[in-house]
């Protein structure tokens, strides 16, 4: 029985740590775009803390910091660049900026076009998949030729690459035909002929 316990305690399974190593997953980091809206909190000065949209034109204004570009940036970049600004009214300011309210700068995006019940922009997120794009913009309308639906994909290279979605058939339980988003897709729906 001791031998049993011995030779139990030399073996090891993989931990987290080790699989992890094994199967890295990229690192996505949120971008900040317009339309977004931020909390900005300013430790030890609640009248600098506050919550802020950002603009059309990607930018932010705060107390103390009449312009700042938020848009492209990641919260942490933008929080450095607001504590770097307010050193010079306030000593070592610490600045943490959280994102409240999704937009996402327009690279970051999916849009859906045509015959969605609700057509839009919707914010990308890590594993998106078609059917993710399609509960978010409410479905088909009974107008659409879901089976002729595409994603046009923008390549590094400039090109344009088009991929056929069979979104009738998916909508009715087909997951085989469950695309993988990426961000800037366009997802077009035609109206059926019919």
């Amino acid at each position: 029985m001791v031998g049993l316990l011995l030779i139990g305690g030399c073996s090891t399974a993989p931990t987290v740590n080790s699989l992890a190593v094994a199967n890295p997953q990229p690192v996505e980091h949120y971008i900040i775009g317009p339309g977004d809206s931020l909390e900005i909190f300013v430790r030890d000065n609640p009248t600098l803390t506050t919550t802020v949209p950002v603009r059309p034109d990607g930018r932010v204004s705060i107390p103390l910091v009449q312009s700042m570009v938020a848009a492209g940036k990641t919260p942490e970049e933008l929080a450095g660049d607001l504590e770097k600004e307010l050193s010079r009214y306030i000593r070592d300011p610490l600045v943490t900026v959280i994102v409240k309210g999704f937009v996402g700068a327009y690279s970051q995006q999916v849009r859906v076009v045509g015959q969605a019940v609700t057509p839009r922009a919707v914010p990308y997120r890590s594993g998106m998949t078609v059917l993710d794009v399609m509960i978010d913009v409410g479905g088909l309308t009974k107008f659409a030729a879901g089976n002729s639906a595409k994603i046009i994909r923008h390549l590094p290279e400039g090109n344009d690459q088009t991929i056929p979605v069979r979104l009738g058939e998916l909508m009715n339980g087909a997951i085989k035909y469950n695309e993988v988003m990426r961000p800037g897709d366009v997802l077009i729906i035609p109206q059926s002929l019919f």
